[in-house]
């Protein structure tokens, strides 16, 4: 009997996109199960990746732009659009990307997100009504300070002058609005829940990893909480408490202060965009994947939420990864989620390895559990 098989993996990081993880996986199930007609959906929760996962899911055409990267350097970002629904999608990286950018070369207290200012006025001048925006992987630690000032907004110090460095914003006095919008809605698909200060803020838990020293967080935090303070003066609400405001540096904060943003979850985003409810519906089987099935899985992470829409509609799932990183009781939580998990190492591979050839891999591992698929009763 023919089975529709829906594959909704996310990104192997660093190994491969979740397009590429999709069609290894495809690959292998049809070598094991021919006559299974398979539904390819690749996944992103906002992070890397998300802009060509949701402009290919959504028909999008893929949109030039120069502008600068986090550097200030002259840049051809990418960004979807369609001319129809006037729907766009951006990733913020594609401007503000670490990965952009020679390892350590900058440090964060030189960089900004003008280049996320300059993507949105693209979109909104080529008549976007609105767009879906993931905001992972940044180099920047700016709060939104430098997209603000793309858009029009004016920071000025107790003297009067303008503030065109977001490490000077510890002595930010005033905020002047811009005199017309000039850009699209915007919804933010975020992947973290932290707010833009303390502790779990922006600077304390992002900073190092972006190349703050101990030293720099003390003004890096002084900063984002003088902006904070006056925006919420200016425009009468405090964005910076808000769940996600912290993500990508505070981009999250500036986005809703200065682009009227709303933020969502990540995975909710996509899967609200690409009715993943109903086509989790439609199939007999579901396949998820990523680099790492662990804690995070669990908790809510992408290929955990799809186990879950699957439980709740009675719709078998088994999960795929590179590695399972889980304890003894999570695994015995997992098995409430999925009907199966299998991992490339050690079952077939070593770490490095499965890291170089992780689509060979992934493929073995689809047709091995393709084949057992067919002789399994996955009901409850």
């Amino acid at each position: 009997m023919t089975r529709r098989i829906l594959i909704v993996p996310d990104k192997f990081k660093g190994s491969l996109s979740a397009l590429e993880a999709a069609e290894a996986i495809a690959r292998g199930w049809a070598a094991a199960c021919p006559d299974d007609t398979l539904v390819l959906l690749p996944m992103s929760d906002g992070g890397d990746g998300f802009g060509p996962v949701m402009a290919g899911t959504l028909g999008l055409e893929e949109q030039f732009v120069e502008i600068v990267n986090a550097a200030g350097e002259a840049w051809p970002a990418a960004w979807w659009f369609d001319f129809e629904s006037c729907q766009a999608v951006v990733e913020t990286a594609q401007s503000n990307g670490l990965a952009l950018l020679p390892h350590r070369r900058f440090h964060p207290f030189d960089l900004d997100t003008c280049g996320v200012g300059q993507l949105l006025l693209a979109a909104g001048q080529l008549g976007a009504a609105h767009c879906l925006t993931g905001i992972g992987g940044s180099a920047t630690n700016d709060g939104g300070f430098g997209m603000a000032r793309a858009l029009g907004w004016v920071f000025r110090d107790e003297s009067g002058k303008a503030i065109e460095q977001w490490t000077r914003l510890d002595g930010l006095a005033l905020i002047e609005s811009p005199t017309n919008r000039a850009w699209p809605g915007v919804t933010v698909a975020s992947d973290v829940q932290n707010p833009l200060l303390g502790v779990d803020g922006a600077t304390s838990v992002y900073g190092p990893q972006k190349g703050m020293r101990r030293e720099d967080l003390a003004k890096g935090e002084a900063c984002l909480d003088r902006l904070a303070k006056v925006t919420a003066e200016t425009i009468g609400s405090d964005f910076s408490v808000t769940p996600g405001a912290g993500a990508a540096g505070g981009l999250g904060f500036g986005l809703m202060a200065f682009a009227g943003a709303t933020i969502e979850s990540g995975f909710e985003v996509f899967a609200k965009a690409t009715d993943l409810e109903s086509k989790v519906g439609e199939a007999d089987f579901v396949v998820t994947a990523e680099g790492a099935i662990d804690e995070q899985t669990l908790m809510g992470k992408g290929t955990g939420q799809v186990a879950a829409f699957c439980r709740r509609l009675g719709k078998p799932s088994i999960g795929l990864a590179g590695q399972l990183a889980l304890e003894q009781d999570e695994v015995e939580s997992a098995k409430h989620l999925f009907c199966r998990l299998a991992a490339l190492v050690p079952d077939l591979a070593i770490e490095r390895d499965a890291m170089n050839n992780a689509a060979t891999y992934l493929e073995q591992l689809a047709k091995r559990e393709g084949v057992l698929s067919r002789d399994t009763d996955f009901k409850d």
